[in-house]
């Protein structure tokens, strides 16, 4: 099966050149890693969105200068699948000319049971082209809790509690078009939690600014935050507004611009997969426990919850504002500890300062590693194999990423034990997971 292995070295000899704008009639045949589609013409690889295997579509090339592969947007469904479904936002549907197409909903078109099983398909294609592990993993739909409205679960809207808008030159707020950096007003945001619906400021203008993002928290009212641009052009950081997230009994402070899981159930979710995925046999309190890129101190309160106060563990998180708010929510923690440092600067010092009995004390102990979606990289993956913790939990929010560091960590002698994947971005291609390692 072709999936998104589909890359330039392994492609077919290419077929003549053809330009920007040409429209083909194509067969789609498999999904790829990104949210976008693969179908053949004259032998190339087209990579091609807003449609999905099993369709024949006519679809207009945006992208013909590579060698191996073009690019292209779908124009009109010929034939469609079956799985095919009215899209979730007009503003994002076929109906749409490609460059006025909403972005980020690109499943949007998809049955949601068969989202989950192309999300699964790139997992699992990941795992085996990578890192040569075979799995019959399972994406895992995430309910929305007791508020969501009817609808909301059963057609993947109504779950994000953090959205940013991107603002025009004149002002003009929207979502970005998808694959592109051009604003598109919208009138609506179905993915978007309720409250942060109706409270995003989509028919205002906000003229000289960056972005404007909207918050809506656990306790307390929608945050709004209006960003300047640096002079990049980039989002200035916003003034530190507190808020406070609940998960389960526990309440985290943290700022209202700073990292927090997007989808109304993520962050509980996480935590209790983290929880269940720890082997108990192989954790010691006493030992250096770590959690790595640690943010405001949610999977190392996980660990602290589940094996008692006295843990020893460490959260190290290179935004100061964040370890600010993770001393203060891992405070009741006697053996918790923060550290602003960036991890692969962390690990050099461990590795290159520890003592015989330190070392023992590294080897005994529990690693919870959350990267960001680029992954941990070889450079991380290396310095804790010279630590050599008893297990690692890798909570992963790319399946590429995720594949990756796991074939770098077998290289080490670390196996995958545990595998779950959970559904916390509908009708979008990303998809997150959370795995056991040990050796």
């Amino acid at each position: 099966m072709a999936t998104s292995n589909d890359t330039p070295a392994n492609l077919p000899a290419p077929a003549p050149a053809a330009e920007v704008g040409t429209e083909l009639e194509l067969l789609v045949t498999n999904v790829a890693h990104g949210g976008i589609f693969i179908a053949r013409h004259e032998g190339r690889v087209v990579f091609v969105s807003d449609t999905l295997p099993g369709e024949r579509v006519r679809a207009r090339l945006t992208s013909a200068n590579h060698k191996s592969f073009w690019r292209a947007e779908t124009v009109e469904v010929l034939d469609a699948a079956r799985e095919r479904q009215p899209h979730i936002w007009a503003s994002a549907a076929l109906e749409r000319d490609p460059d006025d197409r909403a972005g980020g909903a690109e499943f949007g078109h998809i049955e949601l049971g068969f989202q989950r099983e192309l999300k699964r398909q790139v997992l699992a294609d990941s795992l085996k082209r990578m890192a040569q592990i075979e799995s019959d993993v399972v994406v895992e739909p995430v309910p929305l809790g007791p508020n969501a409205s009817p609808g909301d679960a059963a057609d993947g809207t109504g779950w994000r509690t953090r959205v940013r808008l991107h603002v025009d030159e004149d002002g003009t707020v929207g979502p970005y078009a998808a694959r592109s950096h051009r604003v598109i007003p919208v009138g609506d945001l179905p993915l978007a939690e309720r409250m942060l619906e109706a409270a995003a400021p989509l028919d205002q203008r906000f003229p000289g600014a960056a972005s404007v993002d909207v918050v809506s928290p656990s306790l307390g009212t929608v945050q709004i935050l209006v960003s300047e641009p640096d002079a990049r052009g980039k989002p200035k950081a916003t003034p530190r507004t507190l808020i406070r997230e609940v998960v389960g009994d526990r309440e985290f402070r943290l700022d209202a611009g700073g990292f927090w899981q997007v989808h109304v159930r993520a962050a509980d979710t996480l935590y209790h997969a983290v929880q269940d995925l720890i082997d108990p046999e192989l954790f010691d309190p006493r030992a250096t426990n770590l959690d790595l890129y640690g943010g405001v101190g949610l999977l190392a309160a996980a660990v602290g919850d589940k094996f008692g106060s006295t843990v020893r563990i460490t959260s190290v998180e290179s935004d100061a504002h964040a370890t600010d708010f993770a001393a203060e929510n891992l405070a009741e923690w006697v053996g918790a500890s923060v550290r602003t440092d960036r991890v692969d600067r962390f690990l050099a010092g461990l590795v290159r300062d520890a003592s015989a009995a330190e070392r023992a004390k590294h080897q005994a102990a529990t690693v919870v590693l959350d990267p960001p979606r680029s992954g941990a990289g070889h450079e991380v993956i290396d310095q804790l194999a010279v630590l050599s913790p008893k297990q690692i939990v890798y909570v992963a929010c790319d399946p590429v990423a995720l594949a990756r560091d796991i074939a770098l960590l077998a290289g080490h002698g670390y196996e995958l034990r545990k595998l779950r994947a959970f559904d916390l971005f509908p009708n979008t291609h990303h998809v997150e997971a959370v795995a056991l390692l040990s050796k």
